[in-house]
């Protein structure tokens, strides 16, 4: 279904709505052209004109201070001016429905929508009846998707494992509820590796998780032994002490990541965590902040991330940096 939305006739990005359907090819040159962005923070000059006299719209409708700050920095180093909608004071809080927003900002001439949304498909919706110069980008949407996170963890993945290849990858934590791991597996596969372990409790795994390409597990111990790369997912307060888990501590005992449990990944291991992170429930403060952690280069790498998708789906990406 997104597949014809996201792609041009040539096969070149339009939308960036969710990582279903993209080949290796298209996900590889992401990354690359992300590459070609990334040293920029160390430059005396942080801006390129890549996207001067463009207008990008940061539509969120669930707060999240680092995705809308990280999207905002990325346009604003590619020179686009931004513009951030806040939906609590804006007219879609009085009634407004989603298109006649949509329309309205349309009427400026704006040339692309970054998009959250609580609603899963949100951000496709608006692509399918936006017009038909402006871009949308999915910044997460309910419990279906958020393919900029996904790419910017596979991002920092081949930094330091240089390869998709024979990697073993374990993605622990609420697999249920989160868009980030629906995400993270469909371009884990894409991209080529031997294999994604999901590691949680039944109670927080979807009932067809066979079929997504993992090998679940419940036990951490078997889970964890021999992968490369560790992902943390947030385990989120409503889920606490309901009939999902019996309480903070108990999910910390069997599934969070310690010193101890870490130790049995391969030595070289990295630990990843999309945040914000909740010491001692998913993560102990040591691993966090300990010489395996890459989770604030992850941060640091969604700013060139997101740079290369905006001028993707702009058109923009065969401009040299």
């Amino acid at each position: 279904m997104s597949l014809p939305l996201q792609l041009t006739k040539s096969g070149q990005l339009k939308h960036f709505l969710s990582i279903d359907g993209l080949d290796q090819a298209l996900l590889t040159e992401i990354l690359d052209t992300a590459e070609s962005f990334a040293g920029m923070s160390e430059h005396q000059v942080k801006k390129v004109p890549l996207l001067r006299g463009k207008t990008i719209v940061n539509l969120f409708f669930e707060n999240s201070t680092r995705t809308r700050t990280t999207f905002e920095l990325a346009a604003t180093r590619l020179s686009a001016d931004v513009l951030n909608i806040n939906i609590a004071t804006s007219a879609t809080s009085k009634g407004e429905s989603l298109l006649d927003t949509i329309r309205n900002l349309e009427a400026m001439h704006v040339d692309m929508f970054v998009v959250r949304h609580a609603i899963s498909g949100a951000a496709h919706f608006i692509a399918q009846h936006t017009a038909p110069h402006i871009s949308v980008i999915n910044a997460g949407d309910g419990q279906h998707a958020h393919p900029t996170q996904a790419m910017l963890d596979m991002f920092t993945i081949r930094q330091h494992k240089k390869q998709f290849a024979g990697l073993k990858v374990a993605i622990v934590g609420d697999i249920l509820h989160s868009r980030v791991a629906r995400s993270q597996i469909r371009a884990l596969n894409a991209l080529g590796v031997a294999e994604v372990r999901v590691i949680a409790p039944k109670t927080l795994l979807p009932a067809y998780v066979e079929s997504m390409g993992v090998i679940p597990l419940h036990d951490m111990h078997e889970g964890l032994r021999d992968v490369d790369v560790i992902i943390m997912l947030r385990l989120q307060k409503e889920r606490m002490n309901s009939a999902f888990l019996p309480s903070e501590g108990e999910f910390f005992r069997c599934y969070g990541l310690t010193e101890a449990k870490l130790k049995l990944a391969k030595p070289d291991a990295i630990v990843m965590h999309p945040g914000p992170i909740n010491r001692g429930v998913e993560i102990a403060s040591s691993v966090a902040d300990g010489p395996q952690s890459v989770i604030l280069q992850q941060v640091s790498n969604g700013i060139a991330v997101r740079m290369a998708i905006m001028t993707m789906t702009m058109g923009s990406h065969g401009a040299s940096v």
